[in-house]
């Protein structure tokens, strides 16, 4: 049995620490904050989709960070595995558009209590209001000295000599296997608190989340501790998040949401992105869920265009090809012939946005529908199927889902999560560099590294 200490009591957090007290170790999940989950309380506009229901390997095409490190994660605990686990810890599921996955009950708060639940019964404890100020190692000469120090007092006792022998050939064989690779490791003792307080532990799992929502406490301090345990970092970035645009009338649109929308980015004629889903407009620019997961693969390609701008077009009408909504609004024109074009485009869109479909359509809002050329008509018809914004900048970390870059996983074993270099630490979730669309796939990123590290510990 080993003593385990978890940094941060977020999905992965809590996540490792079920698994590693169901293992029979003495768990402590050390949180900063004042209850454990803040931020899974509120993914999914506080819903939690918790998975994505698909097959375990068309999660790797939603990852879009190395997502050939998570193949020990993925298949090791997958997405049925997740829908097990919380159906069995009390939690009724749901499977919507997307297959995506929700608690039935809508509420983000049934995950977190199942998660407690698990952790209480299985003999974890809970250290809340509890901030890690430093993650403590020592070299593996210091930890032979003190094995050799040990042994050489224990040796003269005769009620240990004969249990001496074995704990020294064990000492020699993990030190082997740690030399392997021509290097020493180094081994993790403990945690320093933020009142200075050194907490021993025989492995220390860091699961502090990334440097989004920052309110939730997720303040990149791991970080910090893999910078000063000598881990690489990669840079950081906000992703999943809102996009801002150039043009004035998209302000006007402030609130409007649609539903079934087609999307196209563009960098000049190359075709960067094309997705289909929901969208909303704000003060600003745009956000929901296709526009969340575009930010993820436009973000280094924006930065490096032109300008630094992209242009992107939404199909207002993706249904329906050009010729189809062309007899459609032909329809509309035949039962209205005497009528202005403003009084019947109305059916078509929401009426926030039939304003701006006059400004932008070429057509004069009184113009009669028996005047209006087949051209005009057409060029109408051109803005439906694309409506055109230019985008010119992405959210900020406040507003991101999530953080891209982070713990560079060439520094982490892909089986255990452990570090190669330190032995007994161990990384999970957000603060890693990994990262996905939105749909669930955030969050099996969490449940997966989490397992895999809970199981690795020996």
């Amino acid at each position: 049995m080993s003593k385990v200490l978890i940094i941060g009591g977020g999905a992965a957090g809590m996540m490792a620490g079920v698994f590693a007290a169901r293992n029979h170790h003495e768990v402590h999940i050390l949180e900063k904050n004042e209850k454990l989950g803040k931020k899974v309380f509120i993914t999914g506009k506080g819903r939690c989709n918790v998975a994505n229901a698909c097959d375990t390997e068309e999660l790797f095409p939603a990852v879009m960070s190395n997502p050939k490190f998570l193949y020990s994660g993925f298949y090791s605990f997958g997405p049925q595995d997740v829908m097990n686990f919380f159906e069995e810890a009390g939690v009724p599921l749901k499977v919507e558009r997307g297959n995506r996955v929700f608690p039935q009950s809508d509420h983000s708060s049934d995950i977190i209590r199942a998660l407690e639940r698990e952790l209480k019964k299985a003999g974890a404890k809970i250290h809340l209001h509890t901030a890690v100020k430093e993650i403590v190692k020592e070299s593996a000469a210091d930890s032979e000295t003190e094995n050799k120090s040990g042994s050489n007092s224990e040796s003269n006792s005769e009620s240990n000599s004969g249990n001496n022998s074995t704990d020294v050939a064990t000492a020699k064989l993990k030190s082997k296997a740690e030399k392997a690779d021509g290097k020493e490791k180094e081994k993790i003792t403990g945690v320093i608190l933020e009142d200075g307080t050194f907490m021993e532990g025989d492995a220390v799992i860091v699961a502090t989340g990334g440097f989004s929502y920052q309110s939730t406490g997720s303040t990149g301090d791991g970080y910090r501790f893999a910078k000063e345990l000598g881990l690489k970092v990669t840079d950081i970035s906000p992703s999943l998040v809102p996009l801002k645009t150039k043009e004035d009338y998209i302000p006007k649109l402030q609130g409007l949401s649609l539903k079934n929308t087609g999307l196209t980015i563009k960098n000049g004629k190359k075709v960067l992105y094309e997705d289909f889903g929901e969208m909303m407009f704000t003060h600003f620019g745009v956000t929901g869920p296709m526009i969340l997961s575009a930010s993820a693969h436009i973000g280094a390609k924006l930065a490096k265009a032109p300008n630094g701008e992209l242009s992107a077009y939404l199909d207002l009408k993706p249904a329906l090809t050009k010729e189809q909504l062309d007899a459609r609004i032909l329809r509309e024109f035949e039962a209205g012939q005497n009528k202005q074009f403003k009084n019947v485009i109305g059916v078509l869109f929401p009426s926030s946005l039939t304003p701006v479909m006059l400004e932008l359509g070429g057509i004069p809002a009184d113009k009669k529908i028996h005047d209006i050329s087949r051209e005009e008509r057409q060029h109408f018809i051109d803005l439906i199927k694309a409506f055109p914004f230019t985008i010119t900048g992405m959210g900020e970390f406040k507003e991101a889902i999530i953080t891209k870059g982070g713990v560079s996983v060439k520094e982490i074993n892909p089986g255990t999560m452990e570090s190669k270099k330190i032995s007994g630490l161990y990384f999970a979730g957000e603060v890693l560099d990994l990262d996905a669309v939105t749909g669930g796939y955030n969050l099996q990123i969490a449940w997966s590294t989490a397992y895999l590290a809970a199981q690795a510990i020996q």
